[in-house]
């Protein structure tokens, strides 16, 4: 009978050896929280909607809207701010429109004020270059009456380091700078036509 129970036990752990277990149930782990992203918003326009006329080559005494951003990556050094329309190409053969460049804005910076006034350098050390027509700072939107809406697309670049740029500098040279130092990018995007 030992003999019996014997083989028996080591019937069942050889069993046991040669097939595996099923595989137990885990619990997922807990996720890491959600991080949201660098977040640029406005509080003359949402996102996707219309840009008010004071903002635009509507009236001939334009000016830049306010602009806010939260969320700012760990170890941002600058942002970079670039306004442009893509839904121009000249010729079809070259780029969107640039409306405003600006670079070497504070990382300690959580906005830029409505009405930045055109100078190519500002107080805090941001450096705005030239527009689409060759003048320092912010070219409100004129896409024409006729045909679609525009896309004005505000986007904003947190950066790990300042640029040694000045305002001659062109937007290529401003992305070829920002390549490898993006820590963050926040868009907003405002809709115009006359």
């Amino acid at each position: 009978m030992r003999l019996k129970q014997l083989l028996t036990i080591c019937a069942i752990l050889a069993i046991s050896i040669a097939v595996p277990a099923p595989a137990r149930a885990q619990a997922p782990q807990a996720a890491a929280p959600a991080v949201p992203g660098l977040t640029l918003t406005s509080p003359a326009f949402e996102d996707g909607s219309l840009i008010p006329p004071k903002f635009t080559q509507s009236v001939t005494d334009f000016v830049s809207p306010k602009l806010q951003w939260i969320n700012v990556p760990p170890n941002t050094v600058s942002f970079v701010l670039i306004v442009h329309d893509p839904d121009v190409a000249l010729d079809k053969k070259i780029g969107d429109v640039l409306h405003w460049m600006a670079f070497n804005i504070p990382g300690t910076a959580s906005g830029l004020p409505e009405g930045v006034p055109a100078n190519a350098q500002l107080a805090d050390g941001t450096i705005q270059a030239k527009n689409r027509r060759g003048a320092i700072g912010y070219l409100g939107p004129g896409a024409p009456a006729v045909g679609p809406y525009h896309h004005y697309t505000f986007e904003l670049f947190a950066l790990d380091t300042k640029l040694s740029l000045g305002a001659d500098a062109t937007r290529a040279d401003v992305l070829a700078a920002i390549d490898g130092h993006i820590l963050g990018k926040g868009v907003l995007v405002g809709r115009f036509h006359k």
